[in-house]
């Protein structure tokens, strides 16, 4: 056990190296991964439900093991906070998206895929991000549970609204349904369990061991996509990149100014940046490569999947800044 906890904290301090090390390797040996492609059913609303839908479940579940009853409480005793970290994630990225699909004239497969990435909720492990550059941890959770919960209502909606100006049609029910099965189930069931045996410490031991596995699902979901759509990733050239660099740096940046502009203290600034900036790029990935009225638009998933493995690597390297800032302050 002590092993895989060691194994599971390296592969949590080195996220985005293990990311793109699965993403450069898969786009040479493309049939590695193709497994996480498979489709395993159609639910009833046309939805394919794959090993990718399967991934994104444990991950979110791993996310549900982290909540306590604590953490809720901590949401009712800070609304305001919670309130504007909401409001600034689904207003934020959602829109600045739409802005670089016009600024950009980007086609309408990727504009949709770039802003299917803007309207997800804050990635899991903004957390962690959070947790290193000493920002608000108990307010990062709290504002990644609360977009989360929101987030059946409020990703289907802005998508369907943003995307409405692009030739292809979207429908909300259908996102809203698969976001019930690979996010909101999980975390419901990873929260139900951690209230019933979370004092038990064979399962505190268990839960150690959870970020390593949620790390290796999301290099899986990033794995999944490049098998299927490696070949296609230059096609669009470098534009793709761009507009995944700009989306993030300037989601960051409107972020901390967000907190700046309400005067909250320096680690909720940068708490609020990382959960801004970070979107969960893995559920956009799920969504644009399972959702049924996304087929006719495959190079959507290719943004995402890009979207996936920068938000790990420019999270990092924004976490590590923070901290060295930190350090040259105190000498």
């Amino acid at each position: 056990m002590k092993a895989l906890q060691k194994v599971s904290k390296f592969l949590s301090d080195y996220t985005s190296i293990v990311v793109i090390a699965i993403a450069v390797i898969t786009f040479f040996v493309p049939g590695m991964m193709g497994w996480v492609n498979l489709q395993l059913f159609t639910d009833p609303v046309s939805n394919k439900f794959t090993c990718q839908s399967i991934i994104i479940g444990v991950i979110m579940f791993s996310m549900g093991l982290t909540l306590t009853t604590e953490d809720f409480k901590i949401l009712a005793q800070r609304p305001f906070d919670i309130c504007v970290g909401a409001i600034a994630q689904y207003l934020i990225m959602p829109f600045l998206a739409l802005g670089l699909t016009k600024l950009l004239n980007l086609p309408d497969g990727i504009a949709l895929g770039l802003i299917l990435v803007g309207c997800c909720p804050g990635g899991v492990s903004s957390n962690i991000m959070s947790y290193l550059c000493g920002g608000d941890v108990a307010f990062s959770v709290g504002m990644t549970t609360v977009s989360t919960i929101l987030s059946p209502v409020m990703t289907p909606f802005l998508v369907s609204f943003l995307a409405s100006g692009t030739h292809i049609s979207i429908k909300a029910l259908p996102m809203l349904v698969s976001i019930v099965e690979t996010v909101i189930l999980p975390v419901a069931l990873g929260f139900l369990l951690n209230y019933l045996f979370g004092k038990k410490k064979t399962f505190g031991e268990l839960q150690k061991i959870m970020p390593g596995i949620a790390v290796l699902g999301l290099a899986c979901v990033v794995g999944g996509v490049v098998s299927s759509q490696g070949a296609k990733f230059f096609e669009s050239g470098v534009i793709i990149f761009v507009a995944v660099f700009l989306h993030n740096g300037l989601g960051y940046l409107l972020g901390y100014g967000a907190g700046r502009l309400v005067g909250m203290n320096t680690a909720k600034k940068r708490t609020i940046a990382i959960e801004v900036g970070m979107q969960n790029a893995g559920l956009a990935t799920n969504l644009a490569t399972t959702t049924a009225q996304f087929a006719s638009t495959p190079e959507s998933a290719i943004i995402c999947a890009v979207s996936c493995t920068w938000h790990s690597i420019s999270g990092t390297l924004l976490a590590g800044m923070f901290a060295f800032y930190d350090k040259c302050k105190q000498k």
